[in-house]
């Protein structure tokens, strides 16, 4: 049966945009359902193209996906379904339709003859990039001449600083969803010798923002040695002031500076926290010994000759007469520790 559609009919003017988050975040949270109920969601609240922002109430398809926490594409596969079934008579267009208002919908035994699936609709290229388009708010027309034309697109991005903005911006949100181009993208930086050293500079600097970060939201740090304290009041309101700093940072802003100095003072506060706490600073080196007493462990135990039959292939002069030495350690420190340990 063919809905009638009556546009504002039960909702008001002022709570329009209300009734528009509410329809992307339901959306958001019932996609995977699918069904005309959801189609409807984006049909009612979803500006239809040609229609300008100052024009109507509703959003834009990507301005929808946001709100909903999934893909534009995701919403205009929904946006396209309801379209066909409108030509067919099935549903109302969406120019009929206002935020909020409710249509009778069509038996949900036909709805996958309208609704195209992720994997199909990525096999025909111009149908998928001109869902984009439309979920951008732009002609199909315009994205497809673009698609058409990579050389342009590469000399644009080459020329123009704010075409070379937005073409990373689209690359790091079609990487979500492609992990192809994800490992094709890792390999090229990681074939990129001045590409490594930034991503290694960002990493550090993202790492030493965690570090400062963990101590005000969970008030707890770590020594150099390894063992988890709680951070002083004094260490956790200078954490909060260095990261203030860097959160008040522009996106396109250098961290690395403030990173590192964010890192360094806490990395002293830290220190001197040790060295004023005698019994903090005694289970300090306690931990310190037993690191390092882990790690000679497992070096020593890597060290076999187990697989070789023929040693005299491998000796060097000095071989021996460094086991030699490191059986002397050894030896000093089990004596110095029977010496500390307690008698009965």
């Amino acid at each position: 049966m063919v809905a009638q559609a009556t546009p504002n009919d039960g909702v008001a003017q002022g709570s329009e945009n209300d009734v528009v988050v509410q329809d992307a975040r339901d959306f958001g949270a019932y996609v995977r359902a699918g069904g005309w109920a959801f189609a409807l969601k984006v049909a009612r609240s979803v500006r239809p193209g040609g229609e300008a922002a100052g024009e109507t109430p509703k959003i834009s398809a990507k301005e929808f996906a946001e709100l909903a926490g999934c893909s534009p594409e995701r919403v205009m596969r929904y946006y396209k379904a309801w379209d066909k079934a409108a030509d067919d008579g099935l549903v109302p267009y969406f120019e009929a339709l206002a935020p909020g208002q409710e249509v009778e919908l069509p038996d949900s035994d036909v709805w996958h003859s309208y609704y195209i699936s992720r994997s199909s609709a990525a096999s025909d290229r111009g149908t998928a990039i001109a869902a984009a388009a439309e979920a951008e708010g732009i002609r199909p027309t315009k994205a497809l001449e673009v698609a058409e034309n990579p050389t342009a697109l590469r000399a644009a991005i080459l020329a123009d600083p704010s075409t070379a903005k937005a073409a990373r911006a689209a690359l790091l949100d079609r990487l979500k969803e492609d992990p192809s181009l994800q490992t094709e993208l890792a390999r090229d930086i990681a074939r990129t010798d001045d590409l490594k050293k930034a991503v290694a500079t960002e990493t550090q600097a993202a790492s030493r923002i965690g570090y400062v970060r963990q101590i005000v939201e969970n008030g707890q740090v770590k020594t150099p040695a390894g063992q988890t304290i709680d951070a002083p009041a004094e260490l956790r309101a200078e954490a909060e002031r260095h990261l203030s700093l860097i959160d008040e940072l522009d996106e396109d802003e250098d961290t690395g500076e403030w990173a590192t100095d964010a890192y360094d003072t806490v990395k002293d506060l830290v220190a001197q926290t040790v060295q004023a706490n005698p019994e903090l600073r005694l289970q300090e080196r306690r931990t310190k010994f037993y690191s390092s007493l882990q790690k000679a462990t497992k070096v020593f135990e890597e060290l076999t000759f187990d697989d070789v039959d023929d040693l005299d292939t491998i000796y060097e002069d000095d071989m021996l007469q460094r086991l030699e030495e490191l059986q002397q350690a050894v030896s000093m420190c089990i004596t110095a520790l029977r010496k500390a340990a307690p008698t009965d």
